[in-house]
């Protein structure tokens, strides 16, 4: 159960290499989560971000687990919670893909959506019911800034990211009242390696503000987070710019 702070004693990790997920469970290891699952494909990675939750003092699993494979989500996943209650889920996978080699092939694109929006859609559904059961938790979903409103530079991206946003408000809406608290996470550019090399955006953040916000963000019980937080207002001018405008500006 979560301590009077918000805080899980048991956390299961959806994308167990991602470095913003990592970051947030290390900050919660640190303040009392005792108990994670690391999701992911198995690989040396997996294995070394294990080994490296571990030294902070946590009890630590791996799970052989595949967004791309939603036929096996609910086995993969019923596994982990037949262990024990799960207090956190934080659903982190997902990949940038590269827009200009992607608009020219489209199986590569759908590789995206299915990555971001089909897999988490999957992951998410069988993650809400086994939170639902068992009466309490948190379902915490890494969005983006991407989905407020697709630009030219990477639709592809994010717009698989507007589908899980919009799906993961519309879960916690269904899931209101129930016990479980879901929270969409809208991070900004953050630089990790799946942005290395790319030119970094204004505001740019880094995994462990998100992680920080992503804590802040439990304590309060909140819906949406923004990282940072002045994103919200400059998402929210350019999501009402006319399109004859929007397509001008330098994004």
């Amino acid at each position: 159960m979560k301590d009077a702070f918000g805080i899980p004693q048991s956390l299961l990790v959806l994308g167990g290499t991602s470095e913003i997920a990592l970051a947030a469970a290390r900050r919660l290891i640190v303040r009392r989560t005792r108990a994670v699952w690391l999701a992911g494909r198995p690989s040396p990675a997996l294995e070394t971000a294990a080994a490296e939750l571990r030294s902070l003092g946590a009890e630590v699993h791996t799970v052989a687990f595949d967004a791309l494979d939603p036929g096996s989500h609910e086995a993969v996943l019923g596994k982990v919670f037949a262990e024990g209650d799960i207090d956190m889920v934080l659903l982190a996978f997902g990949i940038l893909g590269d827009q200009a080699h992607d608009e020219r092939e489209p199986v590569a694109a759908v590789r995206v959506a299915q990555t971001n929006y089909t897999g988490a859609v999957s992951a998410g559904l069988v993650s809400a019911r086994a939170l639902q059961a068992q009466g309490h938790g948190s379902l915490v979903v890494l969005s983006s800034v991407a989905g407020e409103r697709a630009r030219r530079a990477n639709f592809i991206y994010g717009s698989s990211k507007a589908g899980l946003d919009a799906f993961t408000q519309g879960l916690g809406d269904a899931l209101y009242g129930t016990g479980v608290h879901v929270m969409v996470v809208r991070p900004g550019f953050v630089r990790s390696r799946m942005t290395a090399g790319l030119e970094e955006s204004p505001l740019a953040t880094t995994p462990e503000a998100v992680a920080t916000a992503i804590e802040l963000g439990l304590r309060r019980r909140s819906e949406t987070v923004w990282v940072p937080g002045a994103l919200r207002f400059v998402m929210s001018a350019l999501r009402h710019a006319p399109r004859s405008l929007f397509r001008r500006l330098p994004l």
